[in-house]
This record gives structure tokens, C-alpha cells and sequence, in this order.
């Protein structure tokens, strides 16, 4: 397929010849980015760029992926190249939309790139996208995670999604904070520390803890907060997604299951280094975190440099709940306060002296919570 057809009234003018000494290679991972930069090629030969105005507009919508995308297909008055379910070309004069979008639990991240040639008609364009987009979520209610990772070749690649707030935590989950979720997180966002880190077992509520703590940062802002996240260990072994976090304008930087990255120096870490030049420098001085996820049983595991004050805010201990600790959760998590016997004793069997969090989320069924 020649990408003049994308838009047949300006395939005539864009068949002409680059005429410069330059040899163009591209590896194809986004067919959009492939089509922009060649079209960008072309425009070297030409009095002016054909998109000056570029913005990234995003969004979490309410609706169901394929209905907004058949939509947005069928009503932006463009000419539409429907690549998947939820990939979307739309071409027209003076104007390119890169659309795409991804299925979360119960809504779904919608993200536009625009180029086009004036910034009024960029606001407008984002404007009819809203509307084709229909009922969504306010933008505070929502944070959006760049996710970075390394592919087959060790290249850093990333993608970017929006998401949504939707478990209620409950005081009573965290009993080792000694404090209220929100007012602890309301000192942590307030706070000169960089550093927050996370410590506990699997399903103990880390990852919902550090959910809220973005969806605080987006409350703030009244915007959806920016965060970098990983999961990679080859993505923290180069300078790059740390440069990136430095130069970007990241509200965080997440790193889960950091169990490697934690441990002493003298142990022979060689990548926590890179964390804490970056704590204490530019980072702190814009205000913004750095949390950390991890497994490791005792904090004696944690190199110190880390742990210091003035650049660790907290080392938070989650772990699993007690009887007594467990019925407090579960009695503020279902709608009457009525807390089932038979729930607790199968959560409790004989000779279990204790819970994950996550067991009792999963013990009530979603119509049983608030």
C-alpha cells in the first residue's frame, strides 16, 4: 500500500522526488510514525512544513473501544484507514490523527496525535474527537503511564495508556502506616523526600497504594499526572530512561517488583547508582517522586544510601492481616457492615494465622462493594 493513498487529493503533489543526497531508514513499529517522518522527508524539499502544530490528546472514555473507534471512523468528516480494533488512521488537507486505544477493566485509554497546520484547528480537532468520543472521565480522575521496556534487540520502547482509580482503599488494610491512607499520602506529596519504598509480599496492597498515591498526584494537578513505569530490569541497565525521567516532565517514576535494584551496592547492584544521583538532584527540586516496589522480606536487604533521610520519605511495610485485622477490612468494604461467617472461615481456615489483602478483595463479589 503507497501511504500517498491516505490522502488521494494530495497524492499528485506529494509524487515528486526528494532531491537531496539522503538515504532514509526507518525500522516500521508504528505505522503512523512511518508515515509522518516520510511525509516530513518530502516536506524538506517544499517553502513550509505541511503540519507545523503538533498535539497529544488523550483521554479514558466510558464507552466500549470498538463503538468509539467505528465512530471516529465513520463521523470526523476524514478519509480512515482502520488499522486493529483500536489502531485508526484519519488523513485529510492539512491535517493527520494517529488514534489509538486499549480495553481496560470496566472502560477504555483512548490517545490522539494531531498534526495539522494551525493551532486553532488543533483545539478543534480535539474538541469533535471529545465529542465523537462521547462520555468520559475528567481528566483528574485518571493517570497516564508511559510503560517502558525492552524489546528482542534490547531497544528501549515504550507505550502509553490512561488509567482509572478504582478501588477503594480502606485505613484499615495499611495497619503498619499508623496513620490515615490520605492524610499519609498528603505528607508524602508535600514532602522534599524523593524516595518512597514499598515493601511487602505479593497481595499485601502495594500496587493499590501506589495507584492512589497517582491518583492523588492527578487530584493535585487537576490533570492526569505523568508517570514513568517499569517492570524491566534490562530497561534500568542504561542511562536512557533515566535521562528521559531527568529532561521529562514526569510527575514519577515507578518501578515495581525492584527487588534486584534495592540491594546493598556492596553486594555487587551497579544500577541503584543511577537512582540516587537522580533523588537528590533536579528531580527533588521539581517536586517530583520516585516509588519503589518490592519483595524483599527485610529491610536490612535495602542498600542504607537509599533508605537515608532527607531522600527516603518512608520504607511503608505492607503485609498480610490478622483475624481481627481482616474482619475490620471487610466489614468497611461491604455496604451494611454485615460480614458473612462463613466468608471468614474460609478465609481463615485451621491453622492460617493470617491474610493477603488481595484475598479479600477477591472473597467479595463486585456487587458486594461500595
Amino acid at each position: 500500500m503507497s501511504i500517498h493513498k491516505l490522502n488521494p487529493e494530495r497524492a499528485a503533489a506529494d509524487a515528486t522526488s526528494l532531491a537531496v543526497g539522503l538515504e532514509f531508514q526507518h525500522k516500521v513499529f508504528d505505522l503512523a510514525d512511518s508515515v509522518i517522518k516520510t511525509r516530513a522527508m518530502r516536506a524538506l524539499e517544499n517553502t513550509g512544513a505541511r503540519y507545523p502544530i503538533f498535539r497529544r490528546v488523550r483521554c479514558a472514555a466510558r464507552r466500549k473501544l470498538e463503538d468509539i473507534f467505528d465512530d471516529l471512523a465513520t463521523q470526523s468528516g476524514l478519509a480512515a484507514l482502520r488499522l486493529a480494533e483500536g489502531s485508526l488512521l484519519l488523513d485529510g488537507p492539512g491535517v493527520f490523527i494517529d488514534a489509538d486505544g486499549w480495553r481496560k477493566a470496566g472502560y477504555c485509554s483512548c490517545q490522539f496525535g494531531i498534526w495539522t497546520d494551525s493551532v486553532q484547528r488543533a483545539m478543534d480537532l480535539r474538541e469533535q474527537l471529545f465529542r465523537i468520543v462521547g462520555d468520559r472521565y475528567e481528566a483528574e480522575q485518571t493517570f497516564t503511564i508511559d510503560w517502558y521496556f525492552t524489546d528482542s534487540n534490547r531497544g528501549l520502547n515504550s507505550t502509553s495508556f490512561d488509567e482509572l482509580m478504582v478501588d477503594r482503599l480502606y485505613d484499615e488494610a495499611y495497619p503498619s502506616i499508623g496513620e490515615p491512607i490520605a492524610s499519609f499520602i498528603d505528607r508524602y506529596l508535600d514532602a522534599s523526600e524523593t524516595v518512597l519504598v514499598l515493601q511487602g509480599g505479593p497481595g499485601t496492597g502495594k500496587t493499590r497504594l501506589v495507584r492512589a498515591i497517582l491518583s492523588a498526584l492527578s487530584a493535585r494537578k487537576q490533570d492526569s499526572a505523568k508517570v514513568l513505569y517499569t517492570a524491566d530490569k534490562r530497561a534500568l541497565e542504561s542511562d536512557e530512561i533515566f535521562v528521559e525521567f531527568v529532561t521529562g516532565s514526569h510527575d514519577a517514576f515507578v518501578i515495581e517488583d525492584a527487588d534486584h535494584l534495592l540491594l546493598a551496592r556492596s553486594n555487587g547492584n551497579h544500577d541503584l547508582h543511577r537512582f540516587l544521583a537522580i533523588a537528590d538532584g533536579v528531580v527533588r527540586a521539581q517536586g517530583r517522586k520516585i516509588i519503589f516496589t518490592t519483595n524483599l522480606a527485610n529491610v536490612n536487604d535495602i542498600d542504607d544510601a537509599l533508605l537515608r533521610p532527607g531522600r527516603c520519605f518512608a520504607n511503608v511495610r505492607t503485609r498480610n492481616l490478622r483475624h481481627e485485622e481482616a474482619a475490620r477490612v471487610m466489614q468497611r468494604m461491604s455496604r451494611d457492615g454485615f460480614i458473612a461467617q462463613s466468608t471468614l472461615e474460609e478465609l481463615f481456615e485451621p491453622g492460617t494465622k493470617d491474610v493477603a489483602l488481595a484475598r479479600i478483595y477477591r472473597a467479595f463479589a463486585p456487587g458486594m462493594r461500595p
